[in-house]
């Protein structure tokens, strides 16, 4: 079955919002690991405020290796207020409202590479809520942004990932990923059961 995967650039402080004003430029270990990363999706899903950006530039650019791939593949909309999409020359923007579970669901059953969510916060946080979402990567850049929307917020369940992987990159950048366990086992499943914390 294919995964639902996210991709965010956060900084020390949990800020994923605006990163161009705080990321700085990618470095060679970072378009690396983007390389790897698209090759092995062909779909791409975002929120609204992402598509409301982005199908504004990416259209009609040519910074690679991304414009390729988010310009060529399929692309599906998450929104409730939209009423069409549209994606320059290609044909292959597509709205979903309704369930998204459901809509979701049938995506990861039909053939084909992983699903990225690309920027997306909101969305994002929407999908772990909803258990959703399969892996989570974040690149961690060494920064502190001081305002911004967060990824993580307070008062939402608890939630235990496992880290996939970690790269350090030659600027300093963690290359964070993880994955979201669909049940608790072992250790975690007792701790659960005895009536300490519960995910």
């Amino acid at each position: 079955m294919r995964k639902v995967v996210a991709f965010l650039f956060i900084s020390l402080d949990g800020v994923v919002e605006a990163p161009n004003v705080w990321q700085g430029d990618l470095d060679e270990d970072m378009v690396e690991d983007m390389t790897i990363q698209i090759a092995l999706q062909n779909t791409a899903i975002m929120g609204r405020m992402t598509y409301l950006q982005w199908f504004q530039y990416w259209p009609t650019s040519d910074h690679e290796p991304f414009a390729s791939f988010i310009n060529q593949s399929p692309k599906y909309i998450v929104s409730t207020s939209l009423q069409t999409v549209e994606w320059g020359k290609w044909k292959n923007a597509t709205l979903i409202q309704g369930n998204l579970s459901e809509q979701l669901g049938r995506l990861k059953q039909q053939p084909g590479k992983n699903i990225g969510v690309w920027g997306s916060p909101g969305l994002v946080q929407y999908l772990m809520q909803l258990d959703l979402l399969d892996e989570l990567h974040l690149w961690l850049h060494p920064v502190l942004a001081g305002k911004g929307g967060r990824l993580f917020r307070e008062g939402e369940a608890l939630k235990r990932l496992k880290l996939a992987s970690s790269k350090t990159t030659r600027t300093g950048i963690l290359l964070l990923t993880y994955q979201f366990p669909r049940t608790l086992t072992g250790p975690a499943l007792r701790v659960a059961s005895s009536g300490g914390e519960k995910a």
